[in-house]
């Protein structure tokens, strides 16, 4: 776990008051201030239990007069966390422009205020004002969104039996579980839709063959017809706070 430095304590602070501000409001703006484009590196940031995870967002800001300076860069949770920036670089390509690049860090394991929860998990947006030089603004709460989600994983499928009679009943298992931001660990992911697929020996395309739902603990069991010699899997789609996940195919033969 990464413990907090003095400088961070004072940011996290700061973050702290913010989160219990009321939510915030549609992007507003005055004269001819725009964003002309904002940027993720990543559109969608999966984040599991330990591992870090990383997202850079360029925002170019213009207005007629010039830009001041763009302010205030920072990620908004969907539960009103904030996470300020790493570094922030900015450049100016015309004299009515101004690009910033900035780069934030997502942690699920830190032992400070910028540690996610799984209330986190959802819409997030980059939120930004860029000021120009003749007083216009343009302030970005709720236009540049993205997507924070807790990662999913498959455990490998498991056929059985193998090889399978031409006709006979073949029993597949799995299990789904999604990182708990909450605890760090690695939870069962109940009530869930997942599809069984197969491929034949010889293709290179998955078909789904049925949908089965979870046990409350994430657990994954069906029956199929054995008709022909090929490879086992599951596949979960995700949804709109979990991310999607394949689990390691099982190979089964015909005798």
């Amino acid at each position: 776990m990464r413990m907090r430095t003095a400088a961070a304590a004072t940011v996290g602070t700061l973050a702290l008051l913010s989160f219990v501000t009321p939510a915030a409001h549609a992007d507003s703006s005055k004269g001819d201030t725009v964003f002309t484009s904002v940027t993720f590196s990543k559109t969608t940031v999966n984040v599991g239990v330990s591992a870090a995870q990383s997202l850079t967002v360029t925002a170019t800001a213009k207005d007629g007069s010039g830009i001041k300076g763009i302010y205030g860069g920072k990620l908004v949770s969907s539960d009103s966390r904030l996470i300020y920036a790493d570094s922030a670089t900015c450049t100016r390509p015309t004299s009515t422009t101004m690009k910033c690049t900035y780069t934030y860090t997502l942690e699920p394991d830190r032992t400070d205020y910028f540690d996610l929860k799984n209330s986190s998990a959802g819409t997030w947006h980059f939120n930004a004002e860029a000021a120009a030089y003749d007083q216009d603004y343009f302030t970005l709460d709720t236009g540049a969104p993205f997507k924070v989600k807790r990662y999913a994983k498959l455990a490998t499928t498991q056929a059985t039996p193998e090889p399978v009679t031409k006709g006979g009943t073949l029993t597949v298992s799995g299990a789904l579980t999604r990182a708990n931001w909450d605890t760090n660990v690695y939870a069962g992911y109940g009530s869930q839709k997942v599809a069984l697929q197969f491929k034949k020996s010889g293709s290179s395309t998955y078909s789904t063959v049925k949908n089965v739902t979870t046990d409350s603990g994430g657990k994954l069991k069906t029956t199929v017809t054995a008709s022909y010699s090929g490879t086992w899997r599951w596949k979960f789609a995700g949804t709109g706070t979990t991310s999607g996940a394949t689990a390691s195919g099982d190979s089964v033969a015909l005798s």
